[in-house]
């Protein structure tokens, strides 16, 4: 056996060593940069954008060139308490005014007294530790829903350390300030600004909610009544995908959409027969045509279509999904974070058959992923800029997806290898990032990369490399197209010393249309199935830099002026939301001392002792009796 001071020498020695190799691998990554703008990225960063068109494109866009904006984060905590945990989940926005001017800076307004009048939600849930399995997907088992998932053991504090029920409630917290925010008639927001990746945040929710065969044993909102009709599970698949914009084609024609274009096209139009189905949906091919007769048998399988003569119409009852959807997340968040007495014994429980359930994590997934696509819905109807902004991020879609994608279509100026290409830095950040260090000339910031769709994380080149196909990256399929866009961006530098600049951020924006969904911004491709049908994908790709993009100059000019220079660890990232985050920090603080200080009470409450002793765990006793010893020396 090895002595205390070997094993710890041993174990420096390791970590010396292993970091020291690391490290010397970065450095050759880093090496294949030099020459990185030159033969690569000098077509795809866009520099010098234009207050006077920003001006302009606002007065299109909003009407106005006085724009009301908020920037939200949020915070969670949770507590153990005896037989008890605490979770607590809210968001907080910081709100202000920014005006646009043609030929100066933009000025910013920020609402004074923002802790007393700052918009905020919040709420907390006391569960019973034996409950939180029953309660927190994490330990439910896919097999077999009906039982808990064996593969951690269910001691305290693994289920407490397990636990995720507070960062759900924060998320939803988040996403219903910013639908709140978006829809409230007494005090428009034109831009929202969220510190979250809306496009992977979405993606991440329909992960979450895909498991069907959790649906039935694990959701409580299946069978809840709203307007006397109660949730099913054909109300949970469509809303699952509703993003309805028929100015951008959306849903599309194609892989799993499919079925949803053939539910919104039978809602606008009664009594269809599949000629007219396939007419209205533009398919024309034979082997298209037999998916949509199978996508139609389906639908009228699960009674979401009826079939009469052959003409085929929506079941009226799915005919208002999307209106039950809207009414269920409203009434439930309404009551999460607003209500002060409930009817259940937990703000996280509803009444269903005279019965209390709890809402479980798969229920709370469902209502942030409807909220998310509301908020959508109000962002283009009332054309609020949406945005999300990522401060460190892993993502690698740029190196591994859109380059050699664009590469193999011929889209790209480049002079670099295969070889030199693979090894650049992983990560899309650290790449842009030290090409800005390495060009400081060349590269100014204010900077962006040119915007591209969302999808392209879902895609790779082509497997046999032609021209003009893409395939899905996982079993080939693809995500939701022209749905938002993505852009990696640097926004300062130091005065006295151009070397020191902020970090890369990845944000990604809303797609919005009218300036977004353009010829010379859609490049098409062919994704072929395992079968040989071919289908067609429509992408937002701004192709180079020199690509008109009203909205990214905007976004650009905007988040520019948000940028603080005076506060050093906001250096280069977004005031309003740091700004947010402090406010998140403060209502944080301030519910752990009520937690701390109702813990101390009870403890102390003689009318309580025997309670506490038999309550508390042996942890909880332990670290009292030791406090104690401690405070006698």
């Amino acid at each position: 056996m090895s002595t205390i001071s070997n094993t710890l020498k041993r174990t420096s020695d390791i970590l010396k060593n292993g970091a020291t190799k690391q490290i010397l691998e970065y450095e050759k990554s880093f090496s294949t940069i030099q020459n990185l703008y030159n033969n690569l990225l000098s077509n795809l960063i866009k520099t010098n954008f234009n207050q006077k068109q920003a001006h302009q494109t606002a007065k299109n866009f909003f009407g106005t060139t006085n724009l009301r904006f908020a920037g939200i984060d949020g915070t969670m905590y949770s507590k153990p308490l005896f037989d008890l945990v605490i979770f607590f989940g809210g968001a907080y926005a910081s709100t202000g005014t920014i005006t646009l001017q043609e030929n100066n800076k933009p000025k910013i307004e920020y609402d004074e007294k923002t802790l007393q009048q700052t918009a905020g939600i919040s709420s907390v849930v006391p569960i019973y530790v034996n409950e939180i399995p029953d309660i927190d997907q994490t330990f439910f088992a896919t097999e077999q829903p009906e039982e808990i998932s064996l593969n951690k053991p269910l001691m305290d504090e693994t289920i407490i350390n397990n636990a995720t029920i507070a960062n759900w409630i924060m998320t939803l917290a988040e996403y219903y300030l910013a639908y709140k925010l978006a829809t409230d008639q007494n005090q428009k927001t034109h831009i929202i600004l969220l510190d979250r990746s809306l496009s992977i945040e979405r993606a991440s929710l329909l992960y979450d909610t895909s498991k069907r065969e959790l649906w039935e044993k694990k959701s409580s909102i299946l069978g809840y009544k709203i307007d006397n009709e109660p949730i099913d599970v054909n109300d949970l698949t469509i809303a699952r995908q509703y993003v309805h914009n028929p100015a951008l084609g959306l849903p599309p024609q194609r892989a799993d959409y499919l079925r949803y274009a053939i539910i919104h096209i039978a809602n606008q139009k009664e009594g269809l027969t599949v000629t007219q189905i396939l007419k209205e949906l533009g398919i024309t091919d034979e082997k298209r045509t037999k998916r949509v007769k199978r996508y139609i048998k389906h639908l009228v399988k699960r009674d979401i279509l009826k079939e009469k003569n052959e003409t085929y119409t929506l079941n009226p009852k799915y005919a208002k999904t999307w209106e039950h959807i809207r009414k269920l997340v409203t009434s439930l968040g309404d009551r999460f974070f607003f209500t002060k007495t409930s009817e259940t014994t937990s703000l996280m429980k509803i009444l269903k058959d005279g019965k209390e359930h709890w809402l479980t994590t798969i229920d709370i997934a469902f209502l942030i992923l409807f909220t998310l696509q509301m908020l959508m819905e109000e962002c283009w109807n009332r054309h609020v800029l949406l945005i999300g902004i990522t401060k460190d991020t892993a993502a690698r879609d740029f190196k591994r997806q859109l380059i050699p994608i664009m590469n193999n279509e011929g889209l790209l100026k480049a002079n670099i290898t295969p070889e030199e290409f693979e090894k650049l830095p992983n990560t899309d950040r650290m790449i842009l990032q030290s090409t800005s260090i390495f060009n400081p000339e060349k590269i100014k910031p204010p900077w962006s990369i040119i915007e591209y769709d969302s999808a392209y994380r879902t895609m790779i080149p082509d497997r046999q490399g032609r021209k003009g196909y893409a395939s899905g990256a996982i079993k080939n399929k693809i995500g939701l197209e022209k749905t938002f866009v993505k852009t990696y961006v640097q926004l300062s530098q130091a005065k006295t010393d151009p070397l020191l600049r902020s970090n890369v951020l990845l944000v990604d924006r809303l797609v919005y249309p009218e300036y977004d969904y353009k010829p010379e911004n859609v490049v098409e491709f062919w994704n072929e199935l395992s079968n040989g049908t071919k289908e067609s994908v429509e992408t937002i790709l701004f192709v180079n830099k020199d690509v008109p993009n009203e909205i990214q100059n905007l976004v650009m000019i905007i988040l520019e002026a948000m940028a603080p220079s005076s506060i050093p660890e906001a250096f280069g990232h977004n005031k309003p939301l740091f700004i947010a985050d402090k406010v998140a920090k403060w209502n944080y603080n301030q519910f752990k001392r009520i937690v701390d200080t109702t813990a101390d009470w009870i403890f102390n409450n003689h009318k309580l002792r025997k309670f506490i002793f038999y309550m508390s765990t042996f942890r909880e006793r332990r670290a009292t009796i030791e406090a104690a010893r401690r405070e006698q020396f």
